[in-house]
C-alpha cells in the first residue's frame, strides 16, 4: 500500500546534513549568521530611544533563533505536534514583534516559518502553517499587492524547491548505500567462490594421494604382519612413497594455479601420459589458452581418468585427446580394458563424482562409463 504523500514526512536523509558537501553547509551557515547579524542590529537601531527596548529585542530574536534550531531538531525525528507547537511559538513572536514595532524581525519570522513547514513538515501540516504565516506577512507588508504577491508566491515555491532538492539528495544516498551493501555482498560472495575453488583444489590434490598412500602403508602392515618377505614389502614402501612424490608435485601445480602460474595444458597432458606406459595424447583443434577454472577441470579429470585406468586396468593402453572447439574444449579419455588391479578396492579419492560436480558448475558435462573395449571418460567444457 502507497503511503499517503499528505502526510508523508520526508526523510530523515532528506532532514539531516548527511549527503550535504561541505561548502554547501558553509554557504547555509554564512547566510544564517548574516541574517541573524542583520535582525540584532536592525533592532538595535530602530529601537525606542531607552535601552530597556533594545535589549528585549534582541533577547526576542535570540529566542526565536533558539527555537528555530529546537524546530529543527523535532522535524528531523518526525515529532508532528512538537513541530507544530515551536512554529506557533515562532509565529506568536513575530507577532509581538510588529506589535512592538520591529516589523522587519516579524517578516523574516514569517517568510522563514513558510518556508521551513513547506520544506520539513507534511505536507497536510506545511499547507495551513505556510498559508498563515504569508497571510500574515502579506496583511503587515507595506508594499503593493502585486509585490507583495510576488514575494509570498516565491516563497511557496522557493520552500517547495527546497523539499524536492532535500529528497533527491536523500534518495542519492540510500541508492548509494545500496551500491555499497551490493559491492560489498559481491565481494563477500567472491571470497567464498575463491575459499571453495581453493578447497576444491586440496580436495582433489590431497585426498586422492593421501588415500592412496594409505592403502600402501596398510598392505605394508598386512605383510609385516604376515611375515612376507621383504621384497614384497618393500615394494609397497617405494609405491607409497611415489604416491607421496607424486601428491607433493600435484600440490605445487596446483598452487601455482591458485597463483595463476599454469604450465600450457599441452604439456602437462603430456607429461602427465609420459608417466603412464604405453599412453598417448592427441590434441586436435586451434589451441588457445582456457579460462583458468576450465583449465583446472581437465587437468584434473585426465589425472583421475589415468589413476583408475592403473588402479582398475594396469597395463591397458589409454589414448587420450584433447579437441579444441569453437565454443567448447573437449577432453576424452580411452582406455583398452584389462584385468582388475591390486587397489581396485581402494576407493577412488575425490572421484569421478567430484569431477562431475566441477563441469557442471563450470556449465560443462562429464560422461563416464564402459565403451567398446574399456571405459571412457569424456569431459565438455564450454570456454
Amino acid at each position: 500500500m502507497t503511503e499517503n504523500v499528505w502526510t508523508r514526512w520526508p526523510s530523515r536523509e532528506a532532514l539531516g546534513r548527511e549527503g550535504v558537501s561541505q561548502p554547501r553547509r558553509l554557504v547555509a551557515r554564512a547566510v544564517r549568521l548574516m541574517v541573524l547579524g542583520m535582525l540584532l542590529w536592525g533592532a538595535v537601531s530602530i529601537a525606542p530611544g531607552h535601552r530597556g527596548g533594545a535589549v528585549g529585542a534582541v533577547v526576542g530574536i535570540l529566542v526565536a533563533a533558539l527555537i528555530a534550531w529546537a524546530l529543527f531538531r523535532t522535524t528531523h525525528d518526525h515529532r508532528l505536534w512538537p513541530s507544530l507547537a515551536l512554529i506557533t511559538v515562532l509565529l506568536g513572536i513575530a507577532v509581538a514583534a510588529q506589535a512592538a514595532g520591529f516589523p522587519v524581525p516579524a517578516l523574516v519570522i514569517w517568510c522563514g516559518c513558510a518556508v521551513t513547514a513547506l520544506e520539513r513538515l507534511p505536507l497536510a501540516a506545511a499547507l495551513p502553517v505556510s498559508s498563515v504565516a504569508l497571510a500574515s506577512y502579506a496583511g503587515f507588508n507595506d508594499d503593493s499587492w502585486l509585490s507583495t504577491a510576488t514575494t509570498a508566491a516565491g516563497l511557496a515555491l522557493a520552500g517547495y524547491v527546497l523539499r524536492l532538492d532535500a529528497e533527491a539528495r536523500a534518495n542519492a544516498q540510500r541508492l548509494l548505500a545500496q551500491e555499497r551493501a551490493a559491492r560489498a555482498a559481491e565481494a563477500e560472495t567472491a571470497a567464498l567462490a575463491e575459499r571453495a575453488r581453493i578447497a576444491r583444489e586440496i580436495h582433489d590434490v590431497l585426498a586422492h594421494s593421501l588415500s592412496a598412500q594409505l592403502v600402501h602403508l596398510e598392505a605394508a602392515r598386512l605383510l609385516i604382519e604376515r611375515g612376507a618377505d621383504r621384497d614384497q614389502i618393500l615394494e609397497r614402501v617405494v609405491a607409497a612413497r611415489g604416491m607421496a612424490r607424486e601428491g607433493l608435485a600435484e600440490t605445487r601445480q596446483a598452487l601455482s594455479a591458485l597463483r595463476g602460474e599454469l604450465t600450457p595444458l599441452e604439456d602437462f597432458l603430456a607429461r602427465l601420459v609420459g608417466t603412464a606406459d604405453g599412453a598417448e595424447v592427441t590434441i586436435t583443434g586451434e589451441r588457445r589458452p582456457l579460462p583458468a577454472e576450465a583449465s583446472q577441470a581437465v587437468r584434473r579429470v585426465a589425472q583421475e581418468a589415468l589413476t583408475n585406468v592403473r588402479k582398475h586396468a594396469p597395463g591397458a593402453k589409454v589414448r587420450v585427446r584433447l579437441d579444441y572447439a569453437e565454443q567448447q574444449v573437449t577432453l576424452d579419455v580411452r582406455d583398452s580394458g584389462g584385468a582388475p588391479g591390486e587397489l581396485t578396492a581402494s576407493g577412488g579419492g575425490y572421484g569421478l563424482l567430484g569431477m562431475r560436480e566441477r563441469a557442471e558448475l563450470l556449465g560443462g558435462s562429464l560422461a563416464a562409463g564402459p565403451g567398446k573395449e574399456g571405459f571412457v571418460v569424456t569431459l565438455k567444457v564450454p570456454v
